[in-house]
């Protein structure tokens, strides 16, 4: 064959981001095949795929992060106790006299309580909690574009594969078919059993291959369930085919647009710079004086004689304003603030080579799709030229005018032109789909579900 198949099929199984997965020959309970299209694949996995339920997970962790400190405003109040028991009470000397003075037991307990009215340090970690609430959401679009883009190739490698075997098996049945044709002729004495032996080895050499890509099938398969967060028992079966994809390509291409505007890298790092601006004003703050209301309500009673005798509570209770200016401590919040200072500026040159680098990832993969489009033109018209000629080859070997080593030529070329086509169409797709996903413009609210889980 002049076409390496199993290359075709390592680089179409490689393209999809597949993992290696080792074929399961375990027999599924219920034998029933589940059909499904694109868009039920892609809504079965951004509802069950375990990675969206851990970024959704993580909006609602940073949410009570913000809470928590939001509480930090809220008055602080706390009960307490307090006990102490005098082993040596003081001695005293007075006009050459010496006394002990105290008593053997002190008891103490009651409320304190504090608010904050002056915190500016703490205003500004508020900001930083709205931030990280966006970069959490942000992370969580950027799963599901990711997995988006992830179940699009898995699902046309799956198609890819299919209609390669259909190719195939086609041309199987072609060379059983002459094979046949063979074995008929050398019963009646016009061919050797050399042309039968020769057309049988021609349809064992198609075996292989056959076997190759029944087996790239399962593996796909498997990888899908396994993003949509399936039982690997469960059977599958994907609709339709590559050629159905065919249509309105060349608009597509023409109405692309590849502005980086909604790519979820930049706006993460965006976000990121911003929360590191907010980092250094919260550096900043730590300079400012704090102001803070005070209260507190106990009871005490100091006793003498044995533990918990004579007990007699006395209450008092006072309310005031707390006030600390920092003044100096070691140079450490002039350090953490050039430390935020310089983590600021680093990030703003990561954002920019970020950037550049995503306008050559983007560009990389337009420039695939108008290569993709262009070679998909020429395959199909090498379709229609292999396909007619090996319809001439084939009346010429019917009148004796070809050999069956031409007619094999003829047939393996326009196998080789199918699976050419077939290839340019998967081209195309998954280089529209990692486009799609750089570039962040799909519209993941059209695979929302009713349910939420």
């Amino acid at each position: 064959m002049k076409i390496n198949l199993k290359q075709c099929l390592i680089a179409a199984i490689i393209a999809t981001g597949a993992m290696s997965i080792n074929a399961q020959t375990s027999n599924a309970s219920n034998n029933d095949t589940l059909n499904l299209t694109l868009d039920e694949c892609l809504k079965i996995a951004l509802n069950e795929n375990p990675t969206i339920k851990v970024a959704d997970m993580e909006i609602e962790r940073v949410d009570y992060s913000k809470k928590e400190t939001i509480g930090q405003l809220f008055p602080e109040i706390n009960f307490g106790g307090q006990y102490s028991r005098t082993i040596e009470k003081q001695t005293m000397a007075m006009m050459g006299q010496t006394f002990k003075v105290g008593s053997d037991n002190s008891y103490s307990l009651g409320f304190n309580a504090s608010m904050p009215i002056v915190a500016v340090q703490l205003w500004q970690s508020l900001k930083l909690s709205n931030n990280q609430i966006k970069q959490n959401i942000e992370k969580a679009r950027e799963s599901r574009l990711s997995l988006i883009n992830q179940v699009q190739n898995a699902y046309y490698g799956l198609l890819f594969a299919q209609d390669a075997l259909s190719v195939l098996v086609e041309n199987r049945e072609t060379a059983k078919l002459n094979a046949e044709v063979y074995k008929k002729k050398f019963k009646n004495g016009s061919a050797s059993e050399y042309d039968v032996l020769r057309a049988e080895v021609q349809v064992k050499n198609i075996e292989p291959s056959i076997l190759d890509m029944e087996n790239t099938i399962r593996q796909a398969k498997l990888q899908l369930k396994l993003l949509m967060g399936m039982d690997m028992a469960l059977n599958i079966k994907v609709a339709g085919n590559l050629s159905e994809h065919q249509d309105d390509m060349y608009k597509n291409v023409l109405d692309t647009n590849i502005s980086l505007e909604n790519n979820s890298t930049l706006r993460s790092l965006d976000l990121q710079t911003d929360y590191l601006k907010k980092a250094l004003n919260v550096q900043k703050a730590a300079w400012y004086p704090t102001l803070a209301l005070t209260a507190n309500y106990n009871w005490t009673s100091i006793t003498n004689g044995p533990i918990f005798r004579n007990i007699n509570w006395n209450p008092y209770s006072t309310v005031g304003v707390a006030l600390s200016i920092p003044i100096f401590q070691g140079g450490r919040r002039y350090n953490k603030q050039k430390q935020a200072e310089i983590a600021y500026r680093e990030m703003t040159w990561q954002r920019e080579n970020a950037e550049n680098s995503l306008k050559l990832q983007a560009q990389a993969q337009f420039d695939s799709m108008q290569k993709s489009v262009s070679q998909i033109e020429t395959n199909k018209a090498g379709v229609e030229q292999a396909a007619k000629a090996n319809q001439i080859m084939e009346k010429s070997f019917r009148i004796g005018a070809a050999s069956y080593l031409d007619l094999r030529d003829s047939e393996n070329a326009l196998m080789s032109a199918r699976l050419a086509y077939y290839q340019s169409i998967y081209n195309y797709l998954v280089a529209q789909s990692n486009l799609s996903y750089v570039l962040g413009n799909t519209n993941i609210d059209q695979y929302k579900t009713t349910t939420n889980n």
